[in-house]
């Protein structure tokens, strides 16, 4: 089946003229909001995803006998990594949790060898995801747009952005009534409140998969996650209820997704410069190349939660050449995770290092 799909090469991407410019326009907006966000915190966060709901170690599991087109790059040969995963918010803001947007899983992945991207020399992997198979915008020039307004957004009261969360969220219920799927922008700004531990996360944008090219997600895999599906939470009575929630299932049992990978098989149909248009799941499916285990642990110990929040840093840039990023809003994320990441550690004193093994994270 490998002659299906797309062979990688380097004409996939096709950037416009003024892309780099428009980059920096989106690093010099989001670095405003981060000076809004450490001016009212006394401490810097994430411009993104800041507001921690658990930090696990497990292990990634890669399969055997994976056929050809899916033994590629990390997963070309069978074996099993450590691994190291944050559950977040999605604002880049400390907000309390009725503020129920799209949450990320960022994964590091740890004795990777291979070739790195320039200016990764670690030995690490990192999949960056999110909640939607899809990003709102299709481009860099899309989502400066949004950011513009995100800017602007994050200096308002906190019982606003609670309000423009729960009209979202109804919105998009409605719209998902008849035509049977989220809005993509209306899930971003009001994701129902489920448990981070049972929901899909995806790439959102392609990447390389060695000779190939594909999106990723994480998926969970367990009876007890199935559960867990099944309610949602209550973030009106506990401002921070999903990080309670996600503590209290790992004290009891192990969480398990399995990592699926969704090969490209047309560019027209399935574009890498447009991270706002679905892959058809009928044309390429997703199939499993590793399963992520994550046993029963102290997913909020204090000192696990500040080290990855003041120390670790989770970039599409961490990565092998075989997994390069690909696209628009990849490359953006290429530029800003760097420079935001060096405004955090910069503003907080705290030496920016990429951690050699899992036992960094252990506390």
């Amino acid at each position: 089946m490998a002659e299906t799909y797309l062979r990688y090469h380097d004409g996939i991407e096709t950037s416009k003229p003024d892309e780099d410019g428009v980059i920096d326009q989106i690093i010099a907006s989001m670095t405003r909001e981060s000076e809004t966000t450490a001016k009212r915190y006394g401490h810097a966060v994430r411009a993104s995803h800041a507001k921690v709901s658990g930090v696990v170690v497990g292990e990634l599991q890669i399969f055997g006998d994976l056929p050809p087109e899916l033994a590629q790059g990390l997963f070309a040969r069978p074996g099993t990594h450590p691994a190291v995963v944050r559950f977040a918010q999605g604002p880049g803001e400390l907000l309390k949790d009725s503020v129920s947007t799209h949450r990320g899983m960022a994964i590091k992945v740890f004795g990777v060898e291979g070739e790195t991207l320039p200016g990764h020399n670690g030995t690490t992997q990192d999949f960056v995801l999110a909640t939607g198979p899809v990003f709102p915008n299709p481009d860099a020039a899309g989502f400066l747009g949004s950011m513009k307004q995100l800017e602007i957004g994050t200096k308002a009261p906190e019982d606003v952005k609670v309000a423009v969360s729960k009209m979202a969220r109804a919105a998009n219920t409605l719209v998902k009534t008849f035509t049977g799927k989220d809005t993509p922008i209306l899930d971003f700004f009001g994701h129902a409140p489920k448990h981070p531990l049972a929901e899909p996360y995806y790439s959102q944008a392609a990447l390389r998969y060695g000779d190939f090219v594909a999106k990723v997600g994480a998926f969970p895999a367990t009876p007890a996650q199935d559960a867990l599906a099944k309610e949602m939470l209550a973030p009106s009575a506990d401002p921070d209820v999903f990080r309670h929630a996600v503590a209290a299932q790992f004290r009891e049992a192990e969480a398990v997704f399995e990592i699926r990978v969704q090969l490209c098989t047309d560019l027209d149909a399935m574009p890498v410069e447009d991270a706002s248009k679905e892959w058809s799941d009928a044309r390429s499916p997703y199939r499993t190349v590793a399963r992520l285990v994550l046993p029963v642990q102290a997913a909020d110990s204090p000192a696990r939660l500040t080290y990855a929040d003041d120390v670790l840093s989770f970039r599409p840039a961490h990565s092998l050449a075989a997994h390069r990023p690909l696209g628009s809003l990849m490359r953006a994320r290429l530029k800003t995770y760097a420079a935001l990441s060096r405004f955090r550690h910069e503003r907080n004193a705290v030496r920016e290092t990429e951690p050699r093994t899992v036992a960094d994270v252990q506390a």
